[in-house]
């Protein structure tokens, strides 16, 4: 079986395949103070019971790449290989300074190479909210970068002396009726605003229509209070990235 990682700053997302059949997705805490020991629990834990055979790691925390790594090759007795933008030689990369771009970004490329799915854009709601854009011929041309929902909350609750941190649920009303669910609308509400005018200006800018496609934990939330609605949703996009860029080694 072959072992995919997803590092990325809140979560590290963990799948297994049999072949091109995923069997198994996990998360456990991306946190760079969790020493060795403690991440080899984790993972034999996960692993036990299954013949991994190789592994390829997809990672934007270089806090602890290595360290997943060296984990990873003990617990399962493989040399694991690191995604980075020099993986799939034929992956196009048409900006400034790519070997600046997350790995997991070039993951989300190679999703639309390996389902032939460009011109594309790939919004993906995580940790932060990122556009991927991806032309007519196929080429990586850049996108957006913003902090993510849970970014924001943290924000407003360490920036300001009033507005509490809460948790990140539904907005059931544009109109919030006190503090909280004047939070929530802002956040939810502003972030399918942010993205679906984002979305237009893209387009506009590209002077094409194209595939409009969601992914990240938080995608299926936001997605409810946006009028132009994802083409296509796949939360396990990223994985299946990193599993074409190991394919194509």
């Amino acid at each position: 079986m072959l072992l995919i990682l997803d590092i990325g700053n809140t979560n590290i997302t963990v799948g297994m395949y049999r072949a091109e059949k995923l069997v198994k997705v996990e998360n456990i805490p991306s946190d760079t103070t969790l020493p060795f020991e403690t991440y080899y629990k984790l993972f034999y834990k996960m692993v036990e019971g299954y013949d991994i055979s190789d592994c390829m790691i997809c990672s934007v925390v270089d806090e602890i790449t290595n360290l997943i790594k060296d984990v990873v090759d003990k617990v399962c007795n493989t040399d694991s290989k690191i995604l980075t933008y020099k993986s799939y030689s034929q992956i196009k990369l048409k900006t400034n300074k790519p070997e600046t771009i997350g790995a997991d970004r070039i993951a989300n490329v190679l999703y639309t190479y390996k389902h032939n799915l460009f011109p594309a854009i790939i919004v993906d709601i995580g940790t932060a909210t990122t556009f991927d854009v991806i032309n007519k011929n196929g080429e990586f041309i850049g996108g957006v970068i913003m902090p993510g929902l849970n970014l924001q909350l943290k924000a407003l609750n360490l920036y300001t002396s009033k507005l509490p941190y809460i948790s990140l649920k539904n907005s059931e009303e544009a109109i919030g009726y006190d503090t909280e669910t004047c939070i929530l609308s802002g956040v939810v509400r502003g972030h399918s605003c942010a993205i679906e005018g984002l979305y237009k200006q893209c387009i506009k800018e590209l002077g094409y229509d194209v595939k409009f496609i969601g992914t990240g934990g938080n995608a299926p939330l936001v997605a409810e209070y946006m009028s132009k609605k994802f083409d296509i949703t796949d939360a396990n996009l990223t994985l299946e990235g990193i599993r074409f860029a190991y394919e194509n080694l």
